[in-house]
């Protein structure tokens, strides 16, 4: 089982640059067999642009999230805080063996009905095995 996860191009951007190793999220899959996720950068782009392997997954209060992770986050304090606003718990999913797609995918080509996730929808044969 695979996830499509939408991400904003500034934060895809500090992906690919090494800068953003945790993707931060409010809840998390119910699906412990998710292994793998796409990455949906989210307007203007609107393309499939990678994937990674997702590796541990951290759920903890967003103030020790932000103080052991800060370094590695690609966010700054003020844009942390303001997502994890009137948030008890956090995850921190660790973005493993990266591959930026050398052409972005288009996902209205790969998905029947494709609606952008708010945060992710799950994937399966729909999508191209990477």
């Amino acid at each position: 089982m695979n996830v499509l996860l939408s991400i904003k191009p500034k934060y895809v951007e500090k992906i690919v640059n090494g800068e953003k190793q945790y993707e931060f999220r409010k809840k998390i899959f119910k699906n412990k067999q998710v292994r793998k996720a796409f990455i949906y950068s989210t307007a203007p782009t609107k393309k499939i642009v990678g994937t990674f392997d997702i590796g541990n997954i951290i759920e903890d209060d967003p103030k020790r999230l932000w103080t052991t992770l800060q370094d590695v986050s690609g966010v700054n304090e003020k844009e942390f805080f303001n997502y994890f606003r009137n948030t008890e718990k956090g995850f921190a999913i660790e973005i493993e063996k990266l591959n930026v797609f050398d052409e972005p995918l288009d996902p209205n080509e790969l998905i029947s009905d494709f609606s952008p996730p708010q945060s992710f929808r799950y994937v399966n044969s729909e999508l191209p095995k990477f």
